[in-house]
Formats: C-alpha cells, sequence, structure tokens
C-alpha cells in the first residue's frame, strides 16, 4: 500500500467510527434535519429526476427525501452496481422490488434505467469530506467512475452530485487522486 493510500484508509476508517459512534435516535434526528435542508435547496425544487442511495445502517437516511420526491412527482432512481465495478441508475417506485447485492445495500431488481448523464440531482453517499467537497467513499471506486465524465466538462450543468453525511465526517483535508469527482455541494445538520 502507497502512503497516500494509507492515508485514505486512515481517514475512511476515523470517519466511519465518528458515524457509527452516534446512536440511532441522533442519527434518526439528524437525518430528518439534512433531509428538510435537501427539500429546500433550489436544486431539489428545481429538478425533475434525482439518483439517490438507498441507505445502509449508519448512514445519512434519506428516506424523507425520496417520499418529498415521489409527492413533487420527480423521477427517482436508485445505483445498481455491477460485477465489472460499473453502476447504473433504475427507477425507484413505491412498488419496485428490492435487494441486496453483494455489500449488503438495496438496490431495485428492475426497472427503467437510465443514463448518469440524463440525472439532474445524484445525492451520493459519503464516508468523510472536507471543505474543498472532496469525498471519501467506502473505497470501491463506482461513483468515481460512473461520472468521470464530470472531470472533463467545463461547466457543471448535470448532473450535480450532492454529498450528504454528519457534520462528525468533516475532516480537514483530502487529498484527492486525479480520477476522483468533486462533488457539488455536501449538507450536513449544520447550515
Amino acid at each position: 500500500m502507497t502512503r497516500k493510500s494509507d492515508e485514505i484508509a486512515s481517514v475512511r476508517r476515523a470517519a466511519l467510527c465518528a458515524r457509527r459512534s452516534l446512536d440511532a435516535p441522533s442519527r434518526l434526528a439528524l437525518s430528518r434535519i439534512i433531509s428538510e435542508r435537501v427539500i429546500r435547496m433550489h436544486e431539489f425544487t428545481a429538478c425533475n429526476s434525482v439518483a439517490c442511495y438507498l441507505p445502509a445502517q449508519d448512514e445519512v437516511d434519506l428516506c424523507g427525501v425520496i417520499e418529498r420526491a415521489w409527492r413533487m412527482k420527480k423521477r427517482v432512481f436508485a445505483p445498481v452496481v455491477e460485477e465489472n465495478f460499473g453502476m447504473h441508475f433504475v427507477q425507484l417506485t413505491a412498488q419496485t422490488e428490492l435487494q441486496k447485492n453483494k455489500y449488503g445495500l438495496w438496490e431495485p431488481v428492475a426497472g427503467l434505467r437510465i443514463s448518469p448523464r440524463k440525472i439532474d440531482l445524484v445525492i451520493t453517499p459519503v464516508v468523510a469530506f472536507d471543505n474543498f467537497r472532496h469525498r471519501i467513499g467506502m473505497g470501491s471506486g463506482y461513483f468515481d467512475r460512473c461520472f468521470a465524465f464530470l472531470n472533463h466538462k467545463g461547466r457543471w450543468l448535470r448532473p450535480k452530485l450532492l454529498g450528504l453525511a454528519f457534520e462528525c465526517q468533516r475532516v480537514e483535508k483530502i487529498k484527492p487522486n486525479p480520477w476522483d469527482i468533486r462533488l457539488y455541494r455536501v449538507i450536513t445538520e449544520h447550515p
């Protein structure tokens, strides 16, 4: 392992530990605050399509965001990982059948697929983030590979990648890799 990957692994472990140290009632209360902040964003109210991760046990629970999007008649999509470390997005409805993938994360069994380039807003999971909108995920690189085309855009029109995290996951500085995709914005419980 290189020194940089050791540093990233260390930051990931510390951020996961901080996130997991939140008790369930606190995590739920903070998730509601974060969800309300997302719902009030212009980027959310103006979008037609939104992709949302389906939260793992200790991640920000964005079920309120998904339900509000449905009530607002937005098309909602969820990520599905592929065997070749690729990822695609499938439409999510209240009737969508879900199953756990090889990582133990929920994803749709079937449904309408959409190109990542056609999604207006993508809500991404975050393990750690900094004030420069760099993120560390779980380390598999699915989101970075899927949205690599954003590294070559002069202007950031679509999709906008929105990271959701608890404030305890903020770190001083992340040294990004050349392939890392910077987030459009990170929303926590703090304004």
